[in-house]
């Protein structure tokens, strides 16, 4: 009897013990399943998130973007001295350009600080551009905010070559990366080779092969540094007067132009540059009633003979050579209609409403206002600055 009920006692037993067990396993099974699907989702979001291509950060930027803001995505505005954060604010800038007095007495962490508020404060990340051409035309060299001085590339050549040029490049990114700042407003593509000229100092110092070297290595450089690139003033500065003081014409047949200050630009376009200056110079073959960088035949030539994708931008727009010519609200809207996707200006206040105003009117259509905007969000897209 007492064996019978050990027995059966066992029995209950191990079958309570295989019930557990079962249990155990199923609760371990269901564990381990809902661990796997939590990682198959999380790996799936973040592989969606990763595949985003720029195309859809672009649109999906727009999509919450007023007129408005896609107005103010087209200026590239000279910092004011007064209302810095609120004018970002007013009039969605889409991007800053220092001058000296932004930087003059300041050290790099000041600078630094300045940028980071201006970007804490858009609801669009800004560019943030500086020229830094080297020698003469370098903000951050003349205000001490960089040391050494950035040379200019044609010392920078004579050291050591085209290395030279590429280092200093490096060198920029780094100082560039550190601030803020994703613009440098450079290469210079014009060719000249008369040391009296107004622009030579800016440029290589080379004939039309020599800066079309100059202009593909600094590009496809900057590429790899993630800067982005400008190469100016098209069609060509050559030899000619200085505009930033005057009116200046440029007589030389198109054919000269064609053969000799286009070919630093088609080089700078296949090696993939991401944007063109216009210099505000007129050009009697292209267009002999207005500055280059308000003729729309000028823009079409660089659109369908160039075969040129990315952003175009204007001079600054308080220079004398487009200044004298015409009013700036009217020069901002102009541009525009010419085909700039963006306006380099310090006029942004009154420029902004003028161009709603045109817009209401039917004088710039929505179409091409977003064609700009998409092309300027692409690039920032490309600069990491929207994620």
């Amino acid at each position: 009897m007492k064996k019978s009920i050990v027995m059966s006692l066992l029995i209950l037993s191990a079958v309570f013990l295989l019930a557990a067990c079962g249990n155990s396993e199923k609760k371990t099974s269901e564990t381990s399943n809902s661990v796997r699907s939590t990682e198959s989702t999380k790996q799936t979001i973040e592989t969606k998130k990763g595949t985003m291509s720029v195309k859809e950060k672009v649109d999906q930027t727009m999509e919450k973007m007023t007129l408005e803001e896609k107005v103010g995505q087209l200026f590239m505005a000279r910092v004011p001295e007064q209302n810095q954060i609120a004018d970002i604010q007013n009039f969605h800038l889409g991007g800053y350009l220092l001058f000296d007095r932004d930087m003059e007495g300041k050290g790099q962490a000041e600078v630094k600080q300045a940028i980071a508020d201006y970007q804490a404060n858009s609801k669009t990340p800004m560019f943030i551009g500086s020229d830094e051409e080297g020698g003469t035309v370098s903000r951050l060299s003349r205000n001490q905010i960089v040391s050494p001085a950035f040379e200019s590339p044609q010392d920078l050549y004579k050291k050591n070559g085209w290395d030279g040029i590429k280092q200093e490049i490096d060198r920029k990114a780094q100082v560039f990366g550190e601030l803020g700042i994703q613009l440098g407003m450079f290469p210079d593509a014009d060719v000249s080779t008369d040391p009296e000229s107004f622009i030579y100092d800016r440029t290589i110092g080379m004939d039309a092969a020599g800066t079309s070297h100059y202009v593909k290595l600094s590009v496809e450089e900057m590429k790899k540094q993630k800067i982005g690139s400008t190469i100016k003033h098209f069609p060509g500065y050559g030899n000619n007067r200085d505009s930033h003081v005057e009116i200046v014409t440029d007589d030389r047949p198109l054919d000269e132009l064609r053969k000799n200050d286009f070919l630093p630009f088609e080089a700078g376009i296949k090696a993939g540059v991401d944007s063109i200056m216009v210099s505000h110079n007129i050009v009697n073959a292209i267009d002999a009633d207005r500055p280059a960088s308000i003729s729309k035949p000028v823009h079409d030539l660089i659109r369908n003979e160039l075969d040129f994708t990315g952003v175009i931008m204007t001079d600054d727009m308080d220079m004398a050579g487009l200044a004298n010519f015409i009013s700036q609200e009217e020069a901002g809207l102009q541009a525009l209609q010419a085909g700039n996707d963006m306006i380099l200006s310090s006029s942004y206040s009154t420029q902004i409403p003028y161009i709603l105003d045109a817009i209401k009117k039917g004088e710039y259509s929505e179409e091409q206002l977003n064609h700009s905007v998409e092309r300027l969000l692409m690039w920032k897209v490309e600069l990491g600055l929207i994620k």
